[in-house]
């Protein structure tokens, strides 16, 4: 009867549930649409949403973080068990030189022939263990929250080579419209110099300026590949899969209101979340190295046969029958008295790991605090910027135009409309930048709001 009290003690202590323990509705996942070979000829339209859902399966940063995560939910069911009664099956036959009577030479053993076959339930009760199952049940939780970072890492990853791709496509089809722009300045030279309107000169210009404008086509064009190959290889086997892009990122993005992000960065931060978890995790392992101290209690319930015969019911020498089958219990306690300094090391060693994890919990509220404001001002400017960007690009388009009307009317020089020509390229160029940091900026925001 006591054996089933401590057994049921013991399984109500593992099952009460954790303070503070919360648990978290994983977010549907959308599933991308799958792959076709890439010799198909078949060219897939993928969106920002597809994309990261594509690198999840394809990232083994993530896997190992996944892994991990598993890894710590099998530890829990090993650091229950631990704490549970198990049952095991034993036999032997032990063979003894025997003296001319029913005993054995060897006093202690009980017969020549002795057989064994029982089944002991064994069942420790220890302060440490039940301690190290509530471990291990935290350490489980910073596996997830490691699993949440490692996600959201990739998820910047992957804006920020989509915004890349995006801004390099962008940017080709401006060297592109540049390009036409310039070749067509150079027409217009070449026959007002014909019709000696023009000199000579400006023909060198426009010709230096078609020079350039082509000279910025191919860097533009060798830059969308490279982009091209980098998104690639976060989201597809092969990375010659052909593929366009769906999405501006920067309109896909939304920049949430500040108080709404920074109440969702308050309690969704996994680094944090990590940190409150692992200084828990550390508050346990001390515990059970105090613990160490205090003694442990063994229950062994044995039942089967230890007798001379392999039967259930045997014959003695004088023509009795007896039974063999049958129980016995044990219970052992355990005190420590001695360890030589180990257990004192063990209570040493925790200590100065939860002053580590409260040092790193202290300085990780700290940077959760700065790098909301980092994140969220970052973001702020890129939206900002890139406004500005937007009517820079277009106005020097419509600059650009203007200035070659004036050319051909003869009221500019061939200095203003190159320079007003290689005003577009320039302000395209930082437009598709500043989309690409808006991007980032939300994308890092994400990380601590967990809002993309």
């Amino acid at each position: 009867m006591k054996v089933r009290i401590c057994s049921f003690c013991t399984l109500l202590l593992l099952t009460m549930p954790l303070g503070g323990q919360v648990m978290v509705a994983a977010a549907p996942s959308i599933t991308p649409a799958p792959t076709p070979p890439p010799g198909s000829g078949v060219v897939l339209h993928v969106t920002l949403q597809d994309a990261i859902e594509r690198a999840k399966r394809l990232s083994p940063t993530l896997a190992a973080a996944l892994t991990n995560a598993r890894v710590a939910a099998e530890a829990v069911v090993q650091a229950r068990a631990a704490n549970l009664p198990n049952v095991s099956g034993n036999s032997q036959y032990l063979y003894t030189q025997g003296n001319g009577t029913p005993a054995a030479r060897f006093i202690t053993n009980n017969g020549v022939h002795e057989y064994i076959a029982q089944t002991d339930v064994h069942q420790v009760i220890s302060a440490p263990l039940l301690v190290g199952y509530r471990q291990s049940v935290v350490l489980r939780a910073v596996a997830k929250d490691q699993e949440t970072i490692a996600e959201r890492g990739l998820i910047v990853t992957v804006v920020q080579a989509y915004a890349a791709l995006f801004g390099a496509e962008g940017k080709l089809r401006t060297s592109e419209d540049t390009l036409r722009a310039a070749q067509r300045f150079l027409t217009i030279t070449q026959e007002r110099e014909t019709n000696g309107d023009a000199a000579h000169a400006d023909v060198l210009k426009a010709r230096i300026q078609a020079d350039d404008s082509q000279s910025a086509l191919n860097n533009a064009q060798l830059t969308l590949d490279q982009s091209r190959i980098a998104l690639a290889l976060l989201i597809f086997e092969k990375v010659n899969q052909p593929f366009d892009l769906v999405d501006d990122p920067s309109k896909v993005l939304t920049l949430p209101p500040r108080g709404k992000a920074q109440q969702e960065a308050s309690t969704s931060n996994p680094e944090l979340g990590a940190a409150q978890k692992n200084t828990d995790a550390a508050r346990k392992s001390l515990l059970a190295a105090r613990l160490g101290y205090l003694p442990s209690l063994t229950f062994d319930y044995f039942y089967g046969i230890d007798a001379n015969q392999f039967a259930v019911n045997s014959t003695l020498y004088d023509g009795n029958r007896i039974q063999n089958l049958g129980y016995s219990a044990l219970a052992t306690l355990s005190m420590p008295l001695f360890t030589w300094g180990a257990t004192h090391s063990k209570v040493k060693a925790a200590k100065d790991k939860q002053d580590l994890a409260r040092l790193n919990l202290d300085f990780t509220r700290r940077k959760a605090a700065g790098n909301f404001e980092l994140y969220y001002s970052a973001a702020q400017v890129a939206g900002n910027d890139l406004k500005t960007r937007q009517d820079a690009y277009a106005d020097a388009v419509e600059s650009r135009h203007l200035t070659l009307l004036q050319y051909q009317a003869g009221a500019a020089t061939a200095l203003e409309v190159v320079t007003s020509e290689s005003a577009v390229e320039t302000e395209s160029s930082a437009l598709y930048d500043a989309k690409a940091r808006y991007a980032t900026a939300l994308a890092n925001l994400a990380t601590l709001t967990g809002v993309l």
